[in-house]
């Protein structure tokens, strides 16, 4: 039997310490191939890019444990996914991850992600897909604390499978691997960001902006992601790509717009 085809990405870009964890965890289950954006993409959330040419070059950043193939591309991470799927991969992959990232994606945070965004993409078109983040903005931080977990939930979800338009937003602690209680799976905290613009002037008098703004978690609930990691666990949380607000469409019913 061939090894399980795993599909990596990332949003922080080729070189990233989280993404070069992953496929080392990776290694460990399947044959890897890596498309991941050639520069930081964070906070690009689903954006493609139709307004320039994109471009791939293939690399080998690691001789002994790195991918079996590996590419950088110039676009996004949802880019990336799209390239790999209709460009580079020959069949189709048993799983797509995505990470690791540098930081947080749990509540709110999801809508902004890139590296969620990955995970949607190979999801729409039907590929079972893992965004992975781990809650330590370092870039050195270690990721080996999170490797068993992450080897554990890629396993479980090739063997079960991941049920169809659905993908997993798994969270990770910042915590050494023996202080980690273990894996919950979450609902998302409800949260937002409350944000402001830094208001600066350049050295010739031009006004700029830095976004900058305080993360607000407007949930108490102990079954949340942001619960469960103040708490110790891992969060996953199984996230659809249907925005449809199912629950309203009758109350908007009777709005009688056609009437």
């Amino acid at each position: 039997m061939k090894k399980p085809l795993i599909l990596v990405t990332n949003d922080d870009g080729i070189t990233a310490p989280g993404l070069r964890a992953l496929i080392r965890f990776m290694k460990q289950i399947g044959e890897v191939v890596v498309v991941a954006p050639d520069s930081p993409q964070s906070g690009k959330g689903h954006a493609i890019t139709l307004d320039t040419a994109l471009y791939v070059k293939k690399m080998k950043l690691d001789a002994l444990n790195g991918a079996d193939l590996e590419y950088s591309c110039s676009g996004t991470p949802a880019d990336c996914v799209k390239m790999a799927l209709q460009e580079i991969l020959d069949r189709k992959p048993d799983i797509c991850v995505s990470g690791i990232n540098h930081g947080s994606n749990s509540s709110i945070n999801v809508v902004y992600s890139g590296t969620m965004s990955a995970a949607i993409e190979a999801g729409i078109e039907g590929i079972p897909a893992i965004g992975f983040s781990l809650c330590d903005y370092s870039w050195n931080a270690d990721f080996d604390q999170a490797g068993k977990a992450i080897t554990n939930i890629v396993s479980k979800a090739i063997s079960n499978g991941i049920p169809d338009n659905v993908v997993l937003n798994v969270n990770i602690p910042k915590l050494e691997e023996t202080k980690i209680k273990g894996i919950k799976i979450c609902r998302q905290a409800r949260a937002n960001w409350k944000e402001k613009f830094d208001k600066r002037t350049n050295p010739m008098g031009k006004d700029y902006y830095w976004l900058t703004g305080e993360f607000e978690l407007l949930d108490d609930g102990k079954d949340t992601d942001e619960w469960a990691l103040a708490n110790g666990y891992i969060s996953v949380v199984p996230t659809q790509f249907d925005l449809t607000a199912h629950h309203v469409l009758q109350q908007i019913n009777n709005w009688k717009l056609n009437a």
